[in-house]
């Protein structure tokens, strides 16, 4: 393959800056694209006619503009800036559309009600510390103690040094990744997974490659591959109620993954915010292997959305990293949030409201179950939703339009591709973020739109 180089009749005064111009042109209009590797300095130099020291100059000013990065003992390789990717979801609530998009637990107006109680009893005994307190080592001594209890609903058993409060998932996964992989090292994780992830990884300046996967999660050999090829840090996974594949690993699959792990001296970050939902389940990987997991969960998606609290457990070893990490990015959790989630696990609320969130959620599924039958969805009789196969003819996006030309959101499947790879075309339908009326009505769009031929999307939403 003949690698683009940049024609020497159009290099002017100065040359440097004219040919970074050139490149840069080159890179914006494809002519490079992204990894590509470029000449080595003194191969440019020569074949323009220019010296060493100008070809230098001019990686160097495609460097500060972000579009190359000089890899030690590798040479020098096209960065086009990546584009913010789309959510899965609607950006925004919008009348007359039934909303399957966003992942979110089902919420009745008793909701607000035992938010608006707890914040009542808050006015009237709040500790003085819960407001003015800077220090979260002493601020939450007591939390985390209550912690545990909500930790061992989960299968975790740990000690209260080892829990981190955070506001949610997302902050615990940017710990969590910051502490188990430094930036330029590689974590992989599920090749459809967890749609923040990309982005997030992106950011802290980590390499993400996506697994294959199967009905039962990560494929080991795939793992035991990448960890042979490359120098993997992290394994990233959601491995019960699976967003958004809604697969759930077997105990004998966990095993494996952790037999490869502890080989290769991997890390694991598991991401439970949704398995504590699931009634029957096998044990997490917190406690399978506590000594090599970083396990965090939360409230928002099995008691309330609003409850923007979670916990991350972490070994003993990574203890000090994990609080100053917390420290950087988060300081602290919110501490008023933090406290009505420890009043409602020491006053048994919070069980309460995940009970009635399974409950009604094994309803939606009969709902699911009902109109998606004979489709080959796949779920969780108490998960937030299915993941459903499009077959090889369809167009995802045209799916996706042609349901929302009809006011019913979709989650397209290409918004949770962690890698490159091409993915069979699949959607993820909540059934938790509308009524049971709203719920039947998107379904039975979804349901029509696949026993009809396949359509171009003619007109614009």
């Amino acid at each position: 393959m003949t690698i683009w180089q940049p024609d020497p009749s159009k290099l002017r005064r100065p040359v440097y800056l004219s040919l970074a111009e050139e490149i840069s042109g080159a890179i914006a209009d494809g002519r490079l694209a992204n990894g590509t590797k470029l000449l080595p300095h003194r191969r440019l130099a020569d074949d323009l006619g220019i010296s060493v020291q100008t070809v230098g100059r001019a990686y160097e000013e495609l460097g500060r503009r972000g579009l190359v990065s000089g890899e030690t003992g590798r040479g020098t390789f096209v960065r086009t800036p990546q584009r913010e990717p789309d959510p899965p979801y609607i950006p925004e609530r919008l009348d007359q559309v039934e909303d399957l998009s966003i992942l979110k637990p089902v919420c009745e107006p008793m909701h607000v009600e035992h938010l608006q109680a707890a914040l009542a009893d808050l006015s009237r005994s709040l500790d003085p510390a819960i407001a003015l307190s800077f220090r979260p080592n002493t601020l939450f001594t007591r939390h985390r103690t209550v912690a545990l209890d909500w930790l061992k609903l989960c299968g975790i058993e740990c000690q209260p040094g080892n829990v981190c409060l955070t506001n949610g998932a997302t902050a615990a996964m940017t710990i969590a990744l910051m502490v188990a992989a430094p930036p330029g090292s590689t974590v992989v994780t599920e090749e459809i997974g967890h749609h923040t992830l990309v982005p997030l990884a992106a950011y802290l300046g980590l390499k993400l490659v996506g697994l294959a996967i199967d009905d039962d999660g990560i494929v080991p050999d795939a793992l035991e591959r990448a960890c042979r090829e490359g120098d993997v840090r992290a394994l990233y996974m959601v491995p019960t109620a699976a967003n958004p594949t809604a697969t759930t690993m077997s105990l004998t699959r966990r095993q494996q993954i952790i037999e490869i792990a502890r080989r290769h001296g991997l890390l694991i970050v598991e991401n439970d915010a949704l398995g504590p939902l699931v009634s029957e389940r096998p044990a997490p990987f917190g406690a399978l292997a506590p000594d090599i997991t970083l396990y965090l969960t939360t409230f928002t998606k099995c008691v309330m959305p609003g409850l923007r609290n979670g916990y991350l457990v972490v070994p003993d070893r990574l203890v000090p990293a994990a609080a100053n990490r917390h420290l950087v990015t988060n300081w602290m959790a919110t501490p008023l949030l933090a406290e009505i989630a420890a009043r409602w696990v020491e006053d048994g609320k919070a069980q309460q409201l995940m009970e009635w969130q399974r409950t009604t959620l094994r309803a939606r599924q009969r709902i699911a179950a009902e109109l998606l039958a004979g489709t080959g969805y796949c779920s969780q009789p108490e998960g937030l939703h299915v993941w459903l196969p499009l077959g090889e003819n369809r167009s995802e996006a045209a799916f996706v339009s042609h349901a929302r030309l009809q006011n019913v959101a979709i989650a397209p499947g290409s918004s949770f591709v962690t890698s490159g790879s091409q993915h069979p075309a699949a959607v993820r339908i909540s059934v938790g973020s509308t009524s049971e009326e709203g719920l039947r009505r998107g379904l039975t769009c979804v349901v029509n739109l696949l026993s009809s031929e396949p359509e171009p999307v003619l007109l614009a939403i």
